[in-house]
């Protein structure tokens, strides 16, 4: 039998990101939530968290911590049953984790998960990811849910479509004039800087591959940020990939070009949710398709 309390200790103490703040939640000293963690440990044989600052989970405490939520989300179920518990219930709300897509999250998503707080009062941690690599979340347990590119089903989850995210190769008329004044070819491409996410983007050399139909290395400016992406194409930084919904403007008063019109990538992203969740959250799997079926071709 599972000790409950230590396993609450170790899914406070990853979730506030210390034993003080974890302490502090329960009520106690932090020698004691040190106590029940390290007890579980011991009679589980296995790290659960990995101290530091914050402390995070090891592989097995993520999944442990998951099951707690599970344990949480059961329980708001009883509420439906039994009013009383309501107050117990609002004393330590249910927090569910999630990845998505930094694009997913400063377009179409965050609208579903507000809609989705609002109706039952739920808590999120939010991960960030490339769309290719969020997948790996629910692999180790990390989340409850995910927004991914990837289109089979993760061992243990469901998985719904939600429809293509459009990006355009956009740079600023000035960018275009320096750069590219006879054409998008793979010699200038190969010269020009680019706009990239981080080391696991490659949304860029995708467009690349299929605009002039060969791979080319080209120089670029390395900007963890969409809206960051849209703001250094129009200050004539680089030239980069970006979803439809925060260019359309810009493209339609002229602030941004298209390198070659028309010539667009579809990424096609699916929710992909945990069997054991996945009845328990269904408020959240409906709200994230209808902002989808909005937002999303």
């Amino acid at each position: 039998m599972l000790d409950y309390p230590a396993a609450h200790a170790v899914f406070l103490v990853v979730q506030t990101g210390s034993f003080d703040s974890a302490a502090k939640a329960l009520g106690v000293t932090p020698s004691a939530v040190s106590q029940r963690v390290r007890g579980l440990e011991e009679r589980l044989g296995v790290i659960l968290v990995e101290r530091g600052t914050p402390c995070v989970p090891t592989d097995e405490g993520a999944w442990l911590c998951r099951h707690i939520e599970h344990v949480g989300l059961l329980e708001g179920q009883l509420v439906d049953r039994f009013p009383q518990m309501q107050v117990q219930r609002a004393a330590t709300p249910v927090t569910l984790h999630i990845a998505t897509n930094a694009d997913s999250l400063g377009t179409w998503f965050l609208p579903a998960l507000a809609a989705f707080t609002k109706e039952t009062g739920f808590l999120l941690d939010i991960a960030v990811d490339d769309e290719e690599h969020t997948a790996d979340w629910l692999r180790r347990g990390r989340v409850t849910a995910a927004v991914t590119a990837l289109s089979k089903p993760v061992q243990g989850c469901r998985i719904k479509t939600l429809g293509r995210l459009r990006y355009h190769a956009t740079a600023s008329p000035d960018y275009i004039d320096r750069h590219f004044s006879s054409g998008v070819t793979g010699e200038a491409l190969a010269a020009a800087p680019a706009l990239t996410f981080n080391q696991k983007d490659r949304l860029q050399q995708q467009w690349v591959k299929c605009a002039v139909g060969q791979p080319i290395a080209f120089p670029t400016h390395w900007l963890p940020s969409s809206q960051g992406f849209v703001e250094a194409a129009m200050a004539g930084m680089g030239w980069g990939l970006n979803p439809i919904h925060l260019v359309r403007d810009h493209l339609a008063s002229g602030r941004l070009v298209e390198l070659v019109p028309g010539s667009t990538l579809d990424v096609t992203l699916f929710w992909q949710t945990s069997h054991l969740a996945a009845p328990h959250i269904a408020t959240l799997t409906r709200a994230v398709m209808n902002h989808a079926k909005k937002a999303l071709s």
